[in-house]
């Protein structure tokens, strides 16, 4: 792990995104709430926020930090699950791994609850779309 014990406490904050394309019966499933595994978008939401509290676990030499928030909005839009996720913290590291990790949970949740309509569903796009906070400063990302 890299030494952050001479780096003060600041407040932190990542955000992170993907979608994962579904086919129209999958979509169609969603909107009617009719998967046997129950609310896709709802457990997503939730199987991300656990993860980006457990990223130190999934993550090797990824700091252990105390999270102050986590949120993940899971929505569908069309053909796509977007899949937005947020951390925060006081911390001397960023919380962007927390952010991706919530948001590549919930696409693979996503992926595991809707497996039976559609087995050709894709993850696309997962990156850090802001962040905030630390020695390198503030950061948005351009427009895909």
């Amino acid at each position: 792990m890299v030494d952050v014990g001479e780096k003060p406490v600041t407040a932190r904050f990542a955000a992170a995104q993907c979608s994962v394309r579904v086919s129209p019966a999958l979509a169609e499933a969603i909107r009617a709430n009719a998967l046997a595994k129950g609310d896709l978008l709802g457990v997503a939401r939730l199987a991300g926020i656990q993860a980006a509290k457990r990223t130190p676990e999934l993550i090797p030499l990824c700091h252990m930090l105390p999270l102050d928030h986590a949120d993940v909005r899971v929505t569908l839009d069309g053909d796509r699950v977007r899949i937005h996720a947020e951390a925060s913290a006081r911390a001397r590291t960023g919380v962007e791994m927390e952010a991706l990790t919530a948001a590549a949970v919930a696409a693979l949740t996503v992926i595991d609850m809707g497996k039976a309509v559609d087995r050709e569903m894709i993850v696309d796009g997962l990156r850090v779309v802001e962040k905030r906070g630390g020695r390198s400063g503030d950061f948005r990302a351009s427009a895909p």
